[in-house]
């Protein structure tokens, strides 16, 4: 059966990680979520009841598995389980920020590969689909035995870099050699050029700045990246920049993670503004900090979920 809003049987299902992206999301499909009570026993057991009947249903689990990660995780498995039991026609597993993406390799002898852990585990639980936002390796979507949209931030994130800087011929730049794919795509879609970041990390969470390749004088900056964790990376990279002669320098990433004391670092910096995405929910700190700005995700993500109920094509999104 198909609703009012063209969708078949659509509905949504929320844990606790990202509340507000939930609410926006819910608003541009023109849905209300199913009631759910998710909550902890007293030794912190998760628990988890569905309200409303959703046999027959195509249901879409929002949840990030951002901090903290190990909490936010078990609240998805144990949703994703609590709707298989209750005889669900199809669930999709809608994860705008995928924890433990960084650890999708082994780094040395007797390590872990915990994002193919965290996609078995995800699986297993149930889930026939998965929708996510700009994962840190591609490669993770072949971690997963069923389907898996990874959608892309870089048009939100060209239409307010235009809102915010038309006109200022602003030059993209890659934070390390790693990301020079993601910078090179922005710097297309503006029609700019690129730069980039030579960096040498001695150890994880230090980064030392070496030198900028490119001519970046007298020019307004825009660092991309992926996923803001310490600040370390794009602070230094800023004030490498504005040492080589740029005027300005803004950054824009889809995660911000910011743990630690990251959001006083970006505070600190010389960093004209900082903006993510709303695919992990805001602290108060974040919110208080006058050179952190937030753009919403939402209508993208819905928009993907409406084509997913539809049996429509998602990359077309993207064309």
């Amino acid at each position: 059966m198909t609703d009012l809003n063209g969708s078949r049987g659509m509905r949504l299902i929320a844990g606790n990680s990202n509340k507000e992206l939930v609410d926006a999301i819910s608003a541009h499909l023109g849905l209300t979520p199913v009631k759910a009570d998710v909550r902890r026993f007293s030794d912190d057991e998760i628990f988890v009841e569905v309200r409303e009947n959703v046999r027959g249903e195509d249901m879409f689990v929002i949840q990030s598995t951002s901090a903290p990660a190990n909490d936010n995780l078990m609240e998805l498995l144990i949703i994703i389980d609590a709707l298989r039991r209750a005889s669900a026609r199809r669930i999709t597993a809608v994860i705008p920020y995928f924890g433990y993406a960084r650890q999708d390799r082994k780094v040395g002898p007797r390590t872990p590969i915990s994002a193919k852990l965290v996609a078995n585990m995800i699986t297993e639980a149930g889930a026939n689909r998965v929708l996510t936002v700009d994962l840190h390796a591609g490669q993770i979507q072949g971690f997963f035995d069923i389907p898996t949209d990874n959608l892309f931030a870089q048009p939100v994130i060209v239409k307010d870099i235009l809102e915010h800087l038309d006109g200022k011929s602003p030059m993209v730049v890659s934070p390390d050699v790693g990301g020079v794919v993601r910078a090179r795509s922005l710097a297309r879609r503006l029609n700019t050029d690129l730069a980039i970041v030579d960096k040498r990390r001695e150890k994880a969470g230090v980064s030392e700045v070496m030198n900028i390749i490119g001519e970046v004088e007298g020019r307004p900056c825009i660092l991309i990246d992926d996923i803001i964790d310490s600040g370390g990376t794009l602070c230094n990279a800023a004030e490498a920049l504005l040492n080589n002669g740029a005027t300005e320098v803004y950054a824009y990433t889809t995660h911000g993670v910011l743990s630690g004391k990251a959001v006083e670092r970006i505070k600190n910096s010389k960093l004209k503004s900082m903006v993510v995405t709303d695919t992990i929910q805001a602290t108060d700190a974040m919110k208080a900090c006058a050179n952190i700005r937030t753009i919403s995700i939402a209508p993208l993500l819905g928009e993907a979920m409406r084509r997913i109920n539809n049996e429509a094509s998602v990359s077309s999104l993207f064309d």
